[in-house]
């Protein structure tokens, strides 16, 4: 079989095992094959270079014996164009990502001047391309939003999705705890099978796949982000993970019961006096090591 029938064949995907390893010995194999994995990975929905590279894939398949000369410099300077093309159709349709890191808030003001306020170790991605038309977020983590009115507004996380028209809510979405508390109009939360619209002052809780009732509160905002956590009858394990986040320090605690619930709060500015607020009531004595904190019964 001739070169170009190899190339052909290949360019149709209809190589047998056979001719698969004939192809493999061309002297360009390397050149055609990078250039095909280019133009793989530039696959947008809408682009006006789509026609340039039909194009291109046309000169591929209807090459003469000429392209002996000229086929190398070619596939090397189209590879070069798609990667171009991809690289500027990526960086204007790619999702603006903001992550906090431990013992770090961040305020951010969203394209409609909605205003987010994210936790430590938390991670929220929106298009700023097309929010005008699609008000949508990733969360993961913990973030506290303000709405703007205007047009549904979405926040997908791992355990459901929250949408709201304009409110102001709290979302904490954890290993083995998904809440969501609306302080102001009405939000809708959706997990799993489940859909509720939660009034100012409700709340809808998972932990541990389980879903929990809670009472109605009063608060207007999140005791977070005035630099405070608080926890009403939860796991001492979603305790310590808390702290850890805030202070970015790991606890080893594995001779108490991290199952046990606590309820108390402990603020993010002094460290010494948060960990006496999180042992005091459970009778527990602590040691630190540099940023590692042992618990133990006293």
């Amino acid at each position: 079989m001739t070169r170009e029938d190899l190339i052909n064949k290949w360019l149709d995907n209809s190589l047998n095992s056979q001719e698969l390893e004939a192809f493999k010995q061309l002297e360009d194999f390397e050149e055609l094959t990078r250039l095909d994995s280019a133009l793989q990975q530039f696959k947008p929905r809408s682009f006006e270079s789509n026609s340039e590279l039909e194009k291109l894939s046309f000169a591929l398949k209807s090459r003469t014996k000429k392209q002996n000369n000229w086929l190398k410099p070619f596939l090397r300077f189209a590879a070069i164009l798609a990667i171009c093309f991809g690289s500027y159709y990526y960086t204007t349709t790619l999702d603006t990502n903001i992550a906090t890191k431990f013992a770090q808030k961040e305020n951010i003001v969203l394209p409609d001047n909605s205003q987010v306020k994210l936790n430590a170790k938390s991670t929220l991605a929106f298009n700023t391309k097309s929010w005008k038309n699609s008000r949508v977020l990733d969360l993961t983590g913990e973030a506290y939003f303000k709405v703007a009115k205007g047009s549904k507004f979405t926040v997908h996380t791992s355990a459901g999705d929250i949408s709201v028209l304009g409110t102001e809510f709290n979302i904490k979405n954890r290993a083995n705890l998904f809440e969501v508390i609306c302080y102001e109009g009405a939000v809708k939360v959706e997990h799993n099978n489940t859909s509720r619209v939660l009034k100012p002052g409700e709340s809808f809780l998972i932990l541990n796949n389980i879903l929990v009732e809670k009472a109605l509160t009063k608060d207007t905002s999140p005791f977070w982000i005035n630099n405070e956590s608080t926890f009403k009858s939860m796991p001492y394990t979603q305790v310590i993970a808390e702290f850890e986040r805030q202070y970015n320090v790991t606890f080893s605690a594995n001779t108490i019961d991290t199952t046990q619930l606590f309820t108390g709060s402990f603020s993010h500015n002094n460290m010494d006096v948060a960990l006496q607020a999180i042992t005091i009531p459970l009778n527990l004595a602590y040691t630190k090591n540099n940023n590692k904190i042992s618990l133990k019964r006293e």
